[in-house]
């Protein structure tokens, strides 16, 4: 095996992701450590040094030809991720200055010199959570966790899943209480909720789901469904929109309420000339009231 495929595999059993397992991060270890190709593993190092030396020790020994102006790449793609893994350590200098130098760490130095040994990432692992973990972590974090129906589910980060989170705790609370959450998608997993069972008992043409509302709510109580866009950059209940909602609900016979769901005012502002009448405007910063464009009743079915 050669010495870019056992760096790869000492990367890949410390929990490092596929991005952080290609040739350009495999050569940067064995740059940071000045192992050549016929030099044995025992004699790695960890001095200070640049990401002009990582390119030029890459170039010389290996072949390879990145250009100086490739720094960023190789800081963005490698180091970066090597720090947050404790891989390498910076010298705590200003990343403009021409001091900035970055060294294997002790721990995985001792990883190297031992070619990978079960014991050495062991003794490695016990003392730091894998990068994989780590990010996951971070990413798990930033999930937005609402109750649906008397479920927990999680919505992607982001401003539309943090209106439809409002949508459902909020609105459905004040304006369609005791409903049920029949659909509600998520920018990532388009059907995050889907009752096909009860869409399908209501009328709903459910094959046409790609032109589905963000969420829909039904109170069983008056016999209502509730068709509610998040808008936060796109997609108010327009004509053209309720169009295609009575389109999909051409067999619905229960009534149908057209919402349109703001997080603020300034948004309603740059929609409100091309919301449809005879629908209603929801903005989370003012939960307790709407805006009900025209027609005889406040709320309710046409």
């Amino acid at each position: 095996m050669n010495k870019i495929e056992t760096i790869r595999l000492i990367l890949n059993e410390i929990g490092l992701p596929k991005r952080q397992q290609s040739d350009l991060c495999c050569l940067v270890i064995l740059s940071m450590a000045g192992i050549k190709p016929n030099m044995a593993w025992k004699n790695a190092k960890n001095e200070w040094i640049r990401i002009h030396d990582i390119i030029a020790f890459t170039n010389k020994e290996y072949s390879k030809s990145y250009a100086e102006n490739s720094r960023e790449t190789f800081r963005k793609q490698a180091l970066h991720h090597f720090r947050n893994a404790a891989i390498v350590e910076d010298n705590n200098k200003a990343t403009n200055s021409p001091d900035y130098r970055y060294r294997l760490t002790d721990e995985f130095l001792n990883v190297i010199r031992q070619k990978g040994s079960k014991k050495s990432i062991s003794i490695f692992l016990n003392n730091h959570q894998t990068l994989i973990e780590k990010y996951s972590s971070k990413k798990q974090m930033t999930k937005i966790s609402v109750v649906v129906n008397k479920s927990i589910i999680t919505f992607s980060s982001g401003k539309h899943n943090q209106l439809q989170k409002l949508i459902i705790e909020e609105f459905a609370t004040r304006f369609a209480p005791n409903s049920e959450c029949l659909y509600v998608g998520d920018t990532i997993k388009k059907d995050l909720v889907k009752n096909e069972i009860m869409l399908k008992q209501l009328g709903f043409e459910i094959t046409l789901h790609d032109k589905m509302p963000d969420v829909i709510l039904y109170c069983k109580e008056r016999d209502w469904i509730y068709f509610i866009e998040s808008v936060t950059s796109v997609g108010p209940m327009d004509s053209k929109r309720i169009t295609e909602i009575r389109e999909l609900t051409k067999k619905v016979k229960s009534g149908k309420i057209f919402v349109t769901a703001f997080l603020d005012f300034k948004t309603y502002k740059k929609f409100s000339d091309t919301l449809a009448w005879e629908t209603e405007v929801w903005i989370s910063e003012m939960p307790d009231h709407m805006i009900h464009l025209n027609g005889d009743k406040f709320l309710g079915p046409r």
